[in-house]
């Protein structure tokens, strides 16, 4: 049984290699493309929502909402990178019900870009809101000898971000597997209702912590703005 789909080579000349994690990670892309364009080319505002305008509009408010309560203002400037974020995750999770499917974010290297992505997400908006020396300041914050911690914390959490969102997708199709070659009816149905929770509880945790370490870059902005509009109103 293979740990990863990584190791399912589709084509491979010299070091170049085309496995079943690029493949499926490029067709989720493509499927959400194309199932976005079907969904939004008819949107109307004149309260005659169709079935699948009103389930967007319910996904859309209801990340922009998670997005607010993290502290994040306002939501609809990260409402693309987080949405995109959670979207993803949780198509490539939910697809796993599929005969023959791998998930890609069963791969490390996927969700070790994903987490990269976060990474580099964080200190763009944080140089936004805070400037660059204030952005910076943050590594050496309550005291200069704590630098080496602080980069230490930020590498860690991405490495981490990455890994659990990677073994619990991957531990969940390999205890699939495994009770399928035991009991080929019963217990694989039931891990796979299992699957697709944890498939999309794991897409929440994701992008949840996103929003987490993004709000932490951007904190002070928003004390900032609170007390310049307290200072007004007085």
């Amino acid at each position: 049984m293979e740990l990863s789909p990584d190791s399912i080579i589709l084509w491979q000349t010299g070091f170049a290699k085309l496995n079943i994690t690029i493949v499926l990670t490029w067709l989720n892309m493509l499927l959400l493309t194309v199932g976005s364009v079907l969904v939004t080319r008819r949107l109307r505002d004149d309260g005659k929502l169709s079935r699948w305008q009103n389930l967007l509009e319910v996904l859309v408010s209801g990340i922009e909402q998670q997005i607010a309560d993290m502290g994040l203002s306002p939501p609809r400037e990260f409402l693309p990178f987080l949405g995109t974020l959670f979207v993803f995750v949780l198509f490539a999770n939910l697809l796993a019900v599929v005969p023959g499917y791998r998930p890609p974010t069963g791969s490390l290297s996927t969700t070790a870009a994903l987490a990269i992505s976060v990474f580099v997400a964080v200190p763009w908006w944080g140089i936004r809101r805070r400037g660059l020396r204030g952005f910076f300041g943050l590594y050496i914050q309550p005291s200069i000898f704590m630098l080496p911690f602080n980069i230490l914390g930020e590498l860690s959490r991405t490495l981490a971000l990455a890994v659990r969102l990677f073994g619990n997708i991957m531990s969940g199709s390999m205890i699939a597997g495994i009770l399928l070659s035991v009991t080929p009816l019963f217990f694989p149905v039931v891990m796979q209702l299992l699957g697709l929770i944890t498939g999309v509880i794991q897409a929440y945790i994701f992008a949840i912590l996103a929003a987490v370490y993004i709000a932490a870059a951007a904190k002070v902005q928003l004390v900032r703005e609170g007390a310049g509009q307290g200072g007004s109103h007085g």
